[in-house]
């Protein structure tokens, strides 16, 4: 849990046993919004008979869900993200090794609506975390749906999502939302500095203030300013999201000065000529549709050669 989302986390707590069916955590990437789900988790899964000390850590509860082997508790998330692979049958034939999914699949959606339906084997609730939320197919969305319209006594739906308005709409309006702030920014960098990260202040203003994600970008601090001072065209799909974001980010400071405002993500971008504010603007707002399609299978370096082409000429 991180010490910004610990005032949510009380709140929450303190209302443990009036907690909906579905909770919809949301905000910006980096805020901690899956370390807060994996907490509220634990408190609806803690088997302590003190109200007041859950979640303890120390009960069978706590303890098997720390360790990823709870019976009462389901991670949905794409293979990309999966924490380890899924172990292969004995006598398999070895599969055929593809890229992980970047999506949910409607395969894991109908599995969780098995285990939701089954009885607690702890006599408890049934727990289940999906993340991101908006990584679901159209498919796998339209069978959460149903566990959502009906669900099954004693289950709680925690989605976690970084762009709640790719959700159905039907889907949001079954949840309860339950917004993720960034933290203050002396907050922020306080705790950036605890984890040993390099020029926090730069990092964090580079992530529009998310904490983790300023971790990140702090601890590939070097490929970033290269990125940053000379963007080229890349190889791989990671660089590609990589050089989109950047060059969003570049653009909306180039506009900003346009303006005359300040910069925003302090990308080191020379200040731009007014007349160039809707121009950089434009191509910032193309480059926030790239960075979505920078998750498909495109040729990296044609299309990274393709988004340089754009740049609105000095």
């Amino acid at each position: 849990m991180h010490p910004w989302n610990a005032p949510l986390f009380e709140a929450l707590r303190r209302a443990t046993g009036r907690l909906p069916h579905a909770l919809l955590i949301h905000g910006a990437r980096g805020t901690g919004k899956l370390a807060l789900a994996e907490g509220i988790a634990q408190l609806l899964l803690c088997e302590s008979a003190d109200a007041a000390r859950k979640p303890c850590g120390a009960c069978d509860g706590c303890r098997w869900l720390r360790a990823g082997s709870h019976p009462d508790f389901r991670r949905v998330e794409p293979e990309a993200l999966a924490r380890e692979p899924a172990p292969e049958e004995e006598g398999d034939a070895p599969a055929k090794k593809g890229k992980p999914s970047t999506e949910v699949k409607v395969e894991q959606v109908r599995e969780l609506a098995g285990f939701l339906n089954l009885r607690s084997h702890r006599g408890r609730l049934r727990v289940a975390l999906v993340h991101p939320a908006e990584d679901m197919n159209p498919n796998a969305a339209n069978a959460l749906l149903k566990g959502l319209e009906e669900p099954p006594a004693g289950a709680v739906f925690l989605l976690v999502s970084h762009r709640p308005a790719r959700l159905l709409p039907t889907i949001r309006s079954r949840c309860v939302a339950l917004p993720v702030a960034v933290p203050a920014r002396e907050e922020a960098l306080q705790w950036l500095t605890a984890q040993g990260a390099q020029d926090p202040a730069r990092w964090l203003a580079y992530a529009g203030g998310a904490p983790l994600t300023a971790l990140d970008y702090a601890g590939r601090a070097q490929a970033l300013q290269r990125l940053l001072e000379r963007p080229g065209p890349v190889d791989t799909r990671e660089e590609l999201e990589a050089l989109a974001e950047a060059l969003q980010k570049i653009a909306l400071d180039r506009a900003f000065t346009a303006l005359g405002l300040p910069p925003k993500y302090q990308t080191g971008a020379a200040p731009a000529e007014p007349s160039q504010a809707r121009a950089w603007l434009a191509f910032a707002r193309q480059m926030g549709q790239h960075r979505l399609l920078a998750r498909h299978p495109l040729n990296p370096k044609l299309f990274s050669a393709e988004m340089l082409a754009g740049l609105p000429q000095n």
